[in-house]
């Protein structure tokens, strides 16, 4: 009888916890609306002043998982949640499955325009590595993007 109650309560708060862990996720609506909101941000006040704001990091350009990152058209990382990263060069970088996802993000910007890339990163929330879909869109001449985990 007690094994029966105990499962049921692990089950119960199991539900109850769903909308916590699904709160904690961003949606591609919402990735793809955070990379406009960047670009219209861009276009009134200037690709600078953009990638200035973004790189303060209070908050403006991330919510749950999700967050902005602004590349050069030669993989020049310009803006991102790490603050490590920005200003280095990332063209050669791989995800653990040894694919070159800046070189993607690029080929896609600069072929297409904007597009949606699979590949695996960090989840700064969960700290794991975890497969992921970044929306990103070409700009003048910086790349924005933003990624939800799966």
């Amino acid at each position: 009888m007690f094994k029966k109650i105990a499962a049921a309560i692990c089950a119960f708060s199991f539900f109850l916890c769903m909308p916590v862990l699904a709160a904690e996720h961003g949606t591609a609506n919402e990735a793809k609306a955070m990379v406009q909101k960047t670009i219209d941000a861009m276009k009134k006040s200037g690709v600078q002043a953009t990638i200035a704001e973004i790189n303060k990091h209070d908050g403006q350009y991330s919510d749950k998982d999700l967050y902005v990152v602004v590349y050069d058209l030669n993989g020049k990382n310009l803006a991102h949640l790490n603050p490590r990263m920005i200003g280095k060069d990332m063209i050669d970088l791989k995800d653990e499955d040894g694919k070159f996802f800046i070189k993607e993000r690029l080929d896609i910007a600069k072929k297409k325009g904007s597009g949606w890339q699979d590949y695996k990163f960090l989840n700064p929330l969960s700290k794991q590595i975890e497969p992921k879909s970044m929306y990103i869109e070409k700009y003048q001449d910086v790349i924005v993007g933003c990624g939800i985990y799966k």
